[in-house]
């Protein structure tokens, strides 16, 4: 390896995509071409970058495997923070295997890095923490940063502010060990997801704002919450999944929102069935799904019938709702979206568990509301939103919620 190229290489590693332009932006060898489109990716031009690299890539060949191998590395982190989430698994895989078999022990972990973060990314927790557990720990420190960041990710999304603190200790840390600034400004970031608002508590008429501490305390504590963050309902560590099944939390949240007194028939139809008459035959639905409802919520609580309608009974002294920060209709894709970075309306699909169509429609509606724009056309389109102002979207992205 010349010199210019270790140079540009040292550049990189420190948070200096201008500084290895300056010594590699004219060549066109593959060594050149795979340092250029790392740093057109460090200052954001991902659609240069996948190009740069994929011709590096090319230019190695498989005449030259390592290198080739961190050439696709680069390239699924590229897609990883440009949100392409097509970006074929077995092909990351297969270069991290032959990383480890050449004993690149740093480039092997970060490619493994990169999985755990793509299924952090979609929810996929538990074999998040799997893909972690399988990474070693003597790391330097920016793989070390990476590392805490991940298992803060994870801890923040169970909600657990404690274990997510710590973590995020070690990472500010790892990232002045590092001595990379874009590291500090993630961690900074991340740190300020703990003190920002979460999720909004209703108990009878009052609506109050939550920190991420304060959801957990709540989700603790012996009260019967109706979790609309995640579509569940819980009490006493008990949890009931009503994420496919939304008729009956729509019922349950009304209930909810109404305790200690009740909700009447014709309000229950109005806000469940979405009907402003109901005649006899809603009515008689809504037995139905009453019914369906106390069978499910036996081991928590009970649903009784009063003069009006209904309300809800549970031995706990509280009966509290976990709200979303802000709540409309396309609150998943808003809340994606939020994280600043370029999303394609596939990839939002695959975040959300959902069909694209389904996703472009709810697109279409926001754009039309001023809500969301987008750039680029056919399989290059791309859809971004700011940053909503004042909370945190992370109890946003794991609910399940339907778009339909």
């Amino acid at each position: 390896m010349d010199a210019l190229i270790s140079a540009a290489g040292r550049s990189l590693a420190t948070g200096d995509p201008l500084g290895a332009l300056k010594l590699v932006a004219l060549r066109n060898d593959p060594p050149a071409l795979a340092l250029r489109g790392i740093a057109m990716a460090q200052l954001g031009d991902f659609v240069k970058a996948k190009t740069l690299l994929r011709a590096a890539a090319r230019g190695f060949g498989a005449k030259q495997p390592l290198p080739r191998a961190r050439c696709v590395v680069a390239q699924a982190e590229v897609a990883l923070a440009s949100r392409d989430l097509a970006f074929p698994s077995k092909t990351l895989d297969a270069a991290r295997a032959l990383l480890e078999t050449h004993r690149d022990t740093a480039n092997a972990a970060h490619a493994r890095y990169l999985e755990v973060r793509r299924l952090l990314l979609v929810g996929r927790l538990d074999d998040a923490e799997r893909a972690l557990s399988k990474i070693p720990s003597e790391l330097p420190p920016s793989l070390r940063t990476a590392h805490e960041l991940v298992i803060a990710g994870i801890a923040i999304r169970r909600i657990r502010t404690k274990e997510a603190h710590a973590a995020l200790m070690r990472a500010e840390r790892a990232a002045r060990e590092a001595g990379i600034p874009a590291l500090w400004a993630e961690v900074d970031s991340a740190l300020r997801v703990l003190n920002t608002l979460a999720a909004r508590r209703i108990a009878k008429g009052e609506d109050t704002p939550l920190k991420l501490e304060g959801v957990e305390a709540l989700l603790k504590s012996r009260a019967f919450v109706v979790d609309a963050c995640r579509l569940a309902v819980r009490r006493d560590g008990a949890v009931i999944d009503l994420s496919k099944r939304p008729v009956l939390f729509s019922l349950v949240r009304a209930l909810a929102e109404a305790w200690p007194g009740d909700v009447s028939r014709d309000a229950l139809v109005a806000r469940v069935f979405r009907l402003k008459l109901a005649d006899e035959s809603h009515r008689a639905r809504l037995r139905v799904e009453i019914g369906r409802l106390r069978r499910v919520l036996r081991s928590l609580g009970d649903i009784t019938a009063t003069k009006d309608g209904f309300a809800l009974k549970s031995p706990a002294r509280e009966v509290v709702v976990l709200a979303l920060p802000v709540e409309e209709e396309y609150a998943p894709v808003l809340a994606l979206l939020s994280d600043g970075e370029a999303w394609s309306s596939s990839a939002l699909g695959t975040a959300l568990g959902t069909s694209q169509r389904t996703v472009q429609r709810a697109l279409d509606e926001l754009a039309l509301a001023g809500k969301v724009q987008s750039f680029g056309r056919g399989r290059a389109r791309r859809w971004l939103t700011p940053p909503l102002p004042g909370f945190t979207t992370t109890l946003l992205l794991p609910a399940a919620l339907s778009l339909d």
